[in-house]
């Protein structure tokens, strides 16, 4: 129900510019994304990265470079250009891995997760292969049964990404006459362990997404938002076919269909289904949430419809339609397969 707002662009326009915090647990860069006063799917969360073993000088500098962060450059030109005045690469990843967290190729991966955890069948604790999560990415191997290091490289930033980065967020609790808050603080996963095939070998995890092409050979992580089958009522099941490799060449950013698929199935949870197959949404809050801002709507409305046929070719949805209404208050009507997406 969280992935699309713990994924939120820079672009979206409930989120906060990054800030540095320090109290007295350590120090932090957050950035928080804003709930909707009009609809409660779209809730308010904190996603933030916790600086470990960092000495005060550590911070100052880290201080200086934030200076350097050119956010309106991330929303107008790119998040590259946004961070190319700051030197120091791990500052730089540090708030590359903030402002790009759960892009869909990471939430291809938390998905892929998922699906071994069905598997395994060892509750939230998951064990892959490195090679194998690759190839179901849809990677190419190398000619000598590997993969490119640059492929390798990207993998484990993701999976250090989703471990360190925490999300925050708050939930209406009743507590007798009055109303109060539970505040959950969560990784979507967490590293347990990592194993290296050819010893000796050098490999520092967390050194390895910051600097090197480095990647281990297998892990064993924990799904911190995993509920298991206590039938909570708060999942969602998707078939077994779900195709999770990225499109070969293209950004991961531009991913629509695994953005629209995603929403989808939050939206599922919020909303329920009208005749038990109808799922109705503003059309605002669909293009927002597939990142499609731009100030070129014949654009942005084509690459939706073009993702709505993605989704309608892959069986996930039987069809869609735009509903009569005012101009600005669209909403689209989509028939959902509970076949292949269940809640």
């Amino acid at each position: 129900m969280i992935l699309p707002r713990a994924g939120a662009s820079v672009k979206n326009p409930d989120v906060r510019l990054p800030v540095l915090r320090s109290d007295a647990d350590g120090y932090y860069i957050e950035m928080k994304v804003e709930a909707d006063a009009t609809d409660a799917s779209e809730v308010a969360l904190t996603r933030r990265v916790p600086l470990e073993d960092l000495s005060a000088e550590e911070w100052e500098e880290l201080k200086q470079q934030y200076s350097k962060l050119d956010f309106k450059s991330c929303i107008d030109e790119g998040i590259h250009k946004g961070l190319e005045k700051i030197q120091d690469r791990r500052i730089q990843r540090l708030f590359m891995a903030l402002l790009t967290f759960l892009n869909p190729r990471q939430v291809s991966i938390v998905l892929y997760l998922y699906k071994q955890a069905a598997r395994q069948g060892n509750g939230p604790i998951v064990s892959f292969r490195s090679n194998d999560l690759l190839e179901s990415l849809g990677y190419t191997r190398t000619k000598e049964g590997g993969f490119a290091s640059k492929l390798r490289s990207q993998l484990n930033q993701d999976l250090v990404t989703l471990h360190r980065t925490e999300l925050i967020l708050a939930q209406s609790l009743r507590k007798g006459d009055n109303v109060g808050a539970k505040v959950t603080i969560k990784s979507v996963l967490r590293i347990k362990d990592y194993e290296i095939d050819s010893v000796p070998r050098n490999f520092d995890l967390i050194q390895a997404a910051d600097y090197t092409y480095e990647l281990a050979d297998a892990y064993t992580v924990s799904l911190e938002f995993f509920e298991g089958p206590s039938r909570t009522g708060e999942y969602v099941l998707f078939a077994n076919s779900l195709n999770i490799s990225q499109k070969l060449g293209s950004n991961a950013k531009n991913d629509y269909k695994t953005k629209l698929l995603v929403y989808l199935a939050s939206r599922m949870k919020w909303d329920k289904l009208q005749d038990g197959k109808y799922l109705t949404i503003s059309k605002h809050y669909i293009l927002k949430n597939l990142d499609l801002l731009g100030s070129n709507p014949s654009r942005n409305n084509q690459l939706l419809w073009r993702t709505v046929e993605e989704l309608k070719r892959e069986e996930y949805i039987f069809g869609a339609q735009e509903l009569p209404g005012k101009r600005k208050a669209i909403n689209i009507q989509f028939q959902i397969n509970t076949d292949k997406i269940r809640s």
